[in-house]
């Protein structure tokens, strides 16, 4: 009898699993890393290392935060495979509406704000309904939008052009600081903003435990022990040394934390809620979404009001970090909005993305903005270089698609 040669396969290396990890997880990843790339080259080539200063870093995420506001809603939109052009000039509309309610009507803030947000949410249903019950393509619909709200707010800033806002409060949420209630126990640090990057951490790794042990129970494929481990102090040390730097200068912003809490409020609606698997399944397959029974209706008139009232969000954000509405309040911050949502991993064939991943990918794209004023780049190859970026990630998308295939 012959003997049989029985070879046991070598358990993988630590590199080796990173590795394979990182290809399968290209699409999640991938954003990261080109980020991670971005504020590298720019940290080298700005004078002084000054774009990852504190006060730069800052300013960044404050830039960042009505365009991340927008991308969160484009997310939505384009996972359930349609579009919308009309927020950028609803955001400089409802902009305006806020400086006229606030200068001319009277009103307080905490009464501009909910009113505004309001008829964000009915601009957003009123163009759902020619998309869901007429059967009128998002694009035409939303193009509509697009010149009805230009030539509105063109009519509401006409004779002065700009309306400016001297509410200290309303300017307080796209210029002001969260108060630093423990103030005192470290000499020049933020201390509260330290308290929240440290209960983040906590918040951020519990959740991990818990999903990976679900995941174990039910016998899903998890990440290998030592990568998870090596993922948890990654995240951690970023959060840490992020809220860190902020802290050393004013600590988190008001503009910051409406970005966060719009991001927390999404990610939970998309990943733990049945209306979440509702949106995903009329991106992924509208038909069937509708013979298993999902409205697809329903669903289009939540996810485009849910846009309208973003938009409006992302208007009072803008036209207080400005102190004013203008009449090109809102230019081109359709197109941003929908540049950050591809380079953060939506699909263009829809039924796939994440609203963090959009988040991340509007960070992308200011970066790209802020690094290359601070290196001088002139205007033209800004658009170059962003039109470029916004390219390769679709042709990302469409290879990643076909390599899964």
């Amino acid at each position: 009898m012959q003997g049989v040669n029985v070879q046991t396969q070598r358990p993988a290396t630590f590199a080796e699993s990173l590795l394979r990890v990182l290809r399968e997880n290209i699409r999640d990843y991938g954003m990261f890393i080109a980020l991670f790339v971005i504020m590298v080259i720019f940290t080298l080539a700005t004078p002084n290392n000054i774009f990852l200063s504190a006060r730069n870093l800052s300013n960044l995420l404050n830039q960042t935060g009505y365009i991340a506001v927008l991308a969160v809603g484009m997310t939505l939109v384009i996972v359930i495979r349609q579009i919308d052009l009309s927020v950028g000039f609803l955001a400089g509309f409802l902009g305006a509406v806020a400086a006229i309610g606030l200068t001319r009507w009277g009103l307080p803030t905490i009464a501009v704000v909910p009113l505004v947000l309001a008829m964000g949410a009915l601009a957003g249903l009123i163009t759902a309904f020619p998309v869901a019950r007429l059967g009128i393509p998002s694009f035409v619909a939303s193009l509509a939008g697009w010149l009805i709200y230009r030539g509105a707010l063109q009519l509401v800033t006409e004779g002065t052009g700009t309306i400016n806002i001297s509410d200290p409060a309303f300017n307080a949420i796209g210029n002001g600081f969260i108060p630093d209630l423990l103030g005192g126990l470290l000499p020049g640090i933020h201390t509260l903003t330290l308290l929240f990057g440290v209960a983040a951490v906590v918040a951020y790794v519990v959740n991990e435990v818990n999903v990976r042990r679900k995941q174990q129970a039910y016998g899903f494929e998890v990440l290998p022990f030592s990568i998870f481990v090596l993922k948890q102090l990654f995240v951690s040390a970023l959060i840490l040394w992020i809220t860190w730097v902020l802290a050393s200068y004013n600590g988190l912003s008001w503009t910051v934390v409406v970005m966060l809490v719009v991001l927390g409020v999404y990610h939970f609606v998309t990943t733990q809620t049945v209306l979440g698997r509702h949106i995903y399944a009329v991106g992924g397959n509208p038909e069937a979404a509708e013979l298993s029974g999902i409205s697809v209706k329903r669903i289009t008139f939540v996810v485009f009001g849910s846009m309208g009232m973003l938009s409006a969000l992302s208007g009072i954000l803008f036209s207080s970090r400005l102190q004013s509405a203008s009449t090109t309040a809102g230019t081109l911050f359709e197109l941003d909005a929908i540049a950050a949502a591809y380079v953060g991993g939506v699909s263009a064939a829809g039924g796939v993305g994440r609203v963090f991943g959009s988040v991340i990918g509007a960070l992308v794209m200011t970066s790209l903005t802020s690094g290359m004023n601070l290196m001088g780049v002139g205007i033209a190859y800004q658009y170059i270089v962003r039109g470029a970026v916004l390219a390769a990630a679709v042709i990302f998308d469409v290879s990643t698609r076909r390599a899964a295939k």
